[in-house]
């Protein structure tokens, strides 16, 4: 199938790559073109130009804002001829911006799937991500094939916005677990604990876990290229916050972890991966 792809970050070029290697053929649009080098897509310039090429267009962008850009800004998709499109947004948004999503693409003709995933680059080259979709069940049925390209696991959750809620309440987990290791090898290691030896008995022991299995290597490596950066799980963990407010329901250890995250932009590594929050928790040389 011909599908629109918009948003070639480090997990979009990784479903991109997923996409073509499944037999689709591509027409992309990257605020950076350079991102597309070595894939062969059809290179846009526009958002327009992509759902004008494209009955089917996904987003994979880093924030609401960004998305609202794409969606609605000068050229963006929804000035074209969206009527009978459909946009599937893979992106993680703020589940009262997602909400606006679904209703402008309605206004202009266009369905519109809301699909944030779980699991980064690695899980994304394989197929195996989990795909979280809400929308109207026949354009996730109509979508089925394609996210199968990418997920192993596909959760249908009907009412909009709840898939965004679903995504960010995962990520309390999924960043409250990193920053729980984290913490562990600081302190294992500053008890003079050797990494190695630390983390393979972490391992079998109290670590075992998805994360640790996705994260081990770059622990033991200092290897913090990003699959999923910690601007990202920082923006989540704000928007989890936004929604506990709305339902007047506490969050104890979110708060402390992400201002956990926070404190990575002030150190300089943000963009860095998630799991080099453990750099936080290292005993500083005297």
């Amino acid at each position: 199938m011909h599908l629109g792809f918009i948003g070639l970050g480090h997990l979009g070029r990784a479903v991109a790559e997923r996409l073509l290697e499944c037999g689709h053929t591509l027409s992309v649009y990257n605020r950076t073109p350079q991102r597309a080098e070595g894939l062969a897509v059809n290179l846009c310039g526009h958002p327009r130009d992509v759902i004008e090429q494209c009955d089917v267009v996904l987003l994979c962008l880093f924030d609401s804002a960004t998305v609202d850009a794409v969606l609605s800004g000068e050229n963006g998709l929804l000035g074209a001829n969206a009527p009978g499109k459909t946009v599937i947004d893979l992106t993680t948004n703020h589940f009262d911006a997602v909400a606006s999503f679904h209703e402008r693409c309605r206004l202009a003709g266009a369905s519109y799937l809301e699909c944030p995933v779980l699991g980064s680059v690695v899980p994304a080259a394989n197929g195996a991500l989990t795909v979280l979709a809400s929308g109207e069940e026949e354009v996730f049925e109509a979508a089925r094939g394609i996210l199968e390209s990418i997920g192993a696991h596909l959760f249908y959750l009907r009412e909009p916005g709840r898939a965004t809620k679903m995504k960010l309440v995962n990520n309390l987990a999924l960043g409250g677990i990193m920053a729980v290791l984290a913490e562990t090898v600081g302190i294992g290691e500053a008890a003079g604990i050797e990494r190695e030896t630390l983390l393979e008995i972490l391992a079998v022991g109290g670590g075992k876990s998805l994360v640790f299995d996705a994260k081990r290597q770059k622990l033991l490596d200092d290897d913090y290229a990003p699959h999923f950066s910690n601007a990202l799980i920082y923006k989540d963990l704000h928007c989890l916050q936004d929604l506990a407010y709305g339902l007047e329901q506490p969050l104890y250890t979110a708060a402390m972890v992400k201002e956990l995250y926070a404190r990575t932009f002030a150190e300089g590594f943000e963009g860095e991966d998630f799991a080099s929050v453990a750099k936080l928790f290292r005993k500083r040389k005297q």
